[in-house]
């Protein structure tokens, strides 16, 4: 038809410019998330004005600690991780003057994953009070049930103050921040708004990405919904709401949450790529690796549940850090091999893999617990999800309109984009049967462009293709939509008019088709228009459509109007031929034009 095919790079570009905006957006809302990070009034970061020691054994009590016998304080110079095993950290806090008119509390930021968290002070009577924390604790038995740990404080102090920590396998990270009850309840209502919106905006997305799957059909939205899934848990776990809000009464799953819907997020995240890279197509041996690596994420969450150690700890860190290579090479492989979409999917895991590094450096004792080791991979995941979704349903869509494509070639033509024969034969004949039903007529005609030969001499095959083309789009503007047009051999074409059709409405289609050929085209020479012959009958028209069990005969019909119009052609003036109703003999095989 006259239309232009418009090739999938031209796409690119406006995909590119929409993946630019959502990131943008995603960008924007993510580093709100930073707002709660920032100083603010009421309070103060106390971690260096403190002095640790550790104990090694992890079984001295407070007034060991105090005694003073073989402890040894050192001063805490700068933010550090420490590697505790199975000793414990104590810090002496330096508790600056404070309003007393003021409540006043310690929060331990960032420390979703600290075993046991337990602060020390002196009440009036001289006796320690402890205040507890931490997993290894129900978080609803915490002294103050929050998403991290959370400890009161007194403004004016009557003795020392002691902070005892206990983590193992992971390091225990200090990051210590005091402050008034106003800016502790705006820290938690930034936190838990800007969490909420992550978590509902990623629902949001889990179910437009099931919509997707049971819209398209495709497994690659399955296991991208799986991904997501895993995901949103894993950020419930590592920042804590999970704990406070699903599961506050169990200890035990509040401790191993994060690694276990880590390994899950990963193993599910190196599935999504392998379905979404096609990678079986390329290497059967390469794709049987994937899916064992794949496996194991998903299935060593048990192993490391009953053998949790340093061993477990290491083997979990070693298999983040190699999904993220895999992840990487498989994308850009794949592209290399012609999935043009695994470079997109590249682009789009690109946040998470920059965000990475931060808690698996914290992980591995490197960088000291912050806002950035605990907050990256959310906001990572918030540009991240978005964009996966985007890129799959590009090309989800792609792939469904090459499907369609595939199965229209079945009822279309591939040039014109016109119905093929047997689907005209079936809708003529349904159009007779309701015509003799009904008592009314429909019309048929037959068309040929009869200057294709010269067309093709002068311009050659390709303009002459493009003849058919324009000459297709024509045809179909002339008529209805509930009107058929049908290409039915090299240069000639049939239109059916369906419904009550008089005689000299039929008459003035087919001269209307004739002028509309000759209206220029601006594909060809000034000179060359497209010189439509024209042969139109009413149906039903007596016998001749009247097959001999009694049913109607649409072969027999264009037997006639193919007839005719090659009697048509013989004629170089003439271009326009009506044949009108006849009777003849069952037994006649072919009939005379009227």
């Amino acid at each position: 038809m006259e239309s232009r095919a418009v090739s999938t790079h031209t796409h690119r570009p406006v995909m590119l410019r929409w993946l630019l905006r959502l990131a943008a957006l995603a960008a924007l809302v993510a580093l709100t998330a930073l707002r709660p990070a920032w100083a603010i009034d009421g309070e103060f970061d106390i971690t260096l004005q403190s002095r640790y020691f550790i104990d090694e054994s992890g079984q001295m009590s407070i007034q060991e600690i105090t005694s003073g016998n073989g402890v040894k304080l050192q001063a805490m110079e700068r933010h550090r991780s420490f590697s505790l095993g199975t000793g414990a950290l104590w810090m002496r806090l330096e508790v600056p003057t404070l309003d007393a008119s003021r409540r006043w509390y310690l929060l331990l930021s960032g420390a979703g994953v600290v075993n046991r968290a337990s602060l020390f002070s002196q009440g009036a009577d001289g006796l320690w009070q402890e205040q507890r924390a931490g997993d290894h604790v129900p978080v609803a038995q915490w002294s103050h049930p929050n998403h991290s740990p959370l400890f009161e404080m007194q403004a004016k102090p009557t003795g020392q103050v002691w902070l005892r920590l206990e983590n193992r396998p992971a390091p225990a990270s200090p990051f210590l921040q005091l402050m008034t009850e106003d800016s502790l309840e705006f820290k938690r209502q930034w936190t838990y708004l800007l969490i909420g919106g992550y978590l509902g905006f990623g629902l949001l997305v889990f179910v437009v990405g099931f919509i997707h799957a049971r819209l398209y059909g495709d497994p690659v939205f399955d296991a991208y919904c799986m991904y997501v899934a895993c995901m949103l848990a894993f950020q419930l776990a590592f920042t804590g709401l999970g704990g406070l809000f699903l599961w506050p009464h169990w200890a035990w799953f509040n401790d191993a949450a994060p690694a276990q819907f880590m390994l899950l997020m990963t193993g599910s995240g190196i599935w999504f790529i392998r379905q979404a890279t096609a990678l079986p197509r390329h290497s059967q041996r390469v794709d049987r690796a994937v899916v064992g690596f794949s496996l194991f994420g998903l299935a060593f969450p048990v192993f490391y549940i009953v053998f949790t150690g340093p061993v477990a700890y290491t083997i979990l860190n070693v298999y983040g850090l190699a999904s993220v290579v895999l992840s990487v090479s498989l994308c850009l492989w794949t592209w290399r091999k012609g999935e043009r979409y695994s470079g997109w999917l590249f682009l789009g895991f690109l946040p998470i893999h920059l965000s990475y590094p931060f808690p698996a450096l914290r992980a591995a004792g490197v960088l000291p617990d912050s806002w950035a080791t605990q907050y990256a991979v959310l906001i990572g995941s918030a540009i991240e999800i978005p964009l996966l979704l985007y890129i799959l349903h590009w090309r989800a869509k792609d792939f469904s309109e090459t499907h369609a494509r595939l199965r229209a070639l079945d009822s279309t033509d591939p040039l014109t984009g016109l119905t093929v024969t047997p689907v005209l034969r079936l809708r003529l004949r349904d159009a007779l049967r309701r015509a003799r039903r009904l008592g009314h007529r429909c019309a048929i005609l037959l068309v040929d462009l009869s200057n294709y030969g010269d067309i093709v001499a002068r311009q050659g095959r390709e303009s002459g293709d493009r003849a058919l083309v324009i000459a297709a789009s024509r045809l179909c503007q002339v008529v209805r939509e509930v009107d058929t047009v049908c290409r039915v051999s090299d240069t000639r074409f049939a239109i059916l008019t369906e419904g009550p059709q008089p005689d000299d409405a039929r008459r003035a289609l087919a001269q209307h088709i004739v002028a509309r050929g000759l209206e220029r085209v601006h594909q060809l020479p000034a000179d060359l228009s497209l010189r439509f012959r024209v042969v139109s009958a009413g149906a039903p028209d007596g016998a001749i459509e009247l097959a001999p069990e009694g049913d109607v005969d649409e072969q027999r019909l264009m037997q006639r109007l193919n007839w005719a119009l090659d009697r048509l052609l013989e004629d170089p003036k003439k271009v326009v031929h009506h044949l009108e109703p006849h009777t003849v003999d069952n037994d006649q095989t072919t009939p005379a034009p009227a």
